[in-house]
């Protein structure tokens, strides 16, 4: 994959986590706070957690970090797998931020 080809999936990512951010917080209670900063992303929960996504651009991986750890993801042409076998991006994230939260929450492309 090329640089560019990198930098457009990957952007596409941290633009569905933007816009995930805004519907679970106009149709349910949770109160999420995404702010973005070129390439990351970081959502604030109401227990003053966070979830931090920032893409890693000599690598082509896009890294998150939640309370239960850090996660690499890289695009495998369809979806962003994590690079130790622990399942894809959206899913992961969805878990994670349901666990901070306390509710059930799902992000999405």
């Amino acid at each position: 994959m090329t640089d560019l080809e990198f930098m457009d999936h990957a952007e596409r990512l941290l633009l569905a986590v933007e816009r995930s951010c805004d519907r679970i917080n106009e149709t349910s209670d949770a109160d999420l706070d995404s702010q973005r900063s070129g390439g990351m992303v970081t959502i604030a929960f109401p227990n003053r957690s966070q979830i931090v996504i920032n893409l890693q651009k000599p690598l082509h991986e896009v890294w998150m970090a939640s309370q239960s750890g850090g996660y690499h993801y890289r695009f495998d042409g369809t979806r962003w797998q994590d690079t130790k076998g622990a399942g894809e991006f959206f899913a992961c994230l969805s878990r994670e931020a349901s666990r901070q939260a306390g509710m059930p929450l799902t992000f999405g492309a």
